[in-house]
């Protein structure tokens, strides 16, 4: 259950919750729960059955699949205000979990029962509506991931993310094998290629730490 103040913090995350009338808000005060869920921890393993549904209002949860030969690729990540709509997937079709969801940042999450989740997909305009938003948005984003998988060449798209992530950090406090597992390779090839940039002048890399040089140089590998 939900008490008062947490309702009202929740809302501020959730604007669905200021959109529905009181009776639904009473009812989601009394079917849902607060959970805290440090980094590190699964939410979720493949082939899982799912009992419940976390929105979350703070922190930040990866996920992603494994391969048979233990390459993984994010999927997506989801943070304040949003949901995993593989877990929406999986409860509206009563499917095992297809992927793996860890918490990346500390996470404070509303935790909706599966039954519940789906009476309210099915008796709702206003959650339906907030359901299928998540759904459309995050299918946008796992296929653009496909598009890179499959037309995009490694070395442009490891550019690609150092540049993104170095907008708002920079050095990158990230391995070789985090890079490989974030867009799905393999660590000696992310290290050739992180190899190939390094020779170039474009980032210098050290133990856990690659940091941009030249930002246009860089670029312009990104669009080669």
């Amino acid at each position: 259950m939900i008490d008062i103040p947490q309702f009202n913090r929740i809302a501020k995350s959730l604007p669905i919750l200021q959109q529905v009338g009181d009776s639904f808000a009473r009812e989601f005060q009394q079917a849902a729960f607060f959970a805290r869920i440090p980094a590190g921890r699964d939410v979720f393993l493949e082939g899982d059955h799912v009992e419940a549904i976390a929105l979350l209002i703070s922190g930040v949860v990866r996920v992603y699949k494994i391969g048979e030969t233990g390459r993984e690729i994010t999927l997506y990540r989801f943070g304040n205000g949003s949901s995993c709509i593989l877990t929406a997937n999986a409860i509206l079709s009563q499917k095992t979990f297809p992927a793996i969801a860890t918490v990346e940042q500390d996470a404070e999450a509303v935790m909706i029962p599966a039954d519940t989740f789906r009476d309210w997909v099915r008796r709702s305009d206003a959650w339906r509506e907030f359901v299928f938003e998540l759904l459309s948005e995050r299918l946008s984003t796992v296929m653009a991931i496909v598009d890179e998988v499959a037309f995009r060449r490694m070395d442009r798209r490891v550019a690609s993310l150092l540049l993104n992530r170095a907008k708002t950090q920079n050095p990158l406090r990230m391995t070789h094998q985090e890079i490989a597992a974030e867009l799905g390779s393999s660590r000696e090839v992310i290290s050739r290629l992180l190899e190939d940039l390094v020779s170039e002048g474009s980032i210098r890399s050290g133990r856990g730490i690659v940091e941009v040089l030249d930002f246009e140089l860089l670029e312009s590998r990104s669009l080669v």
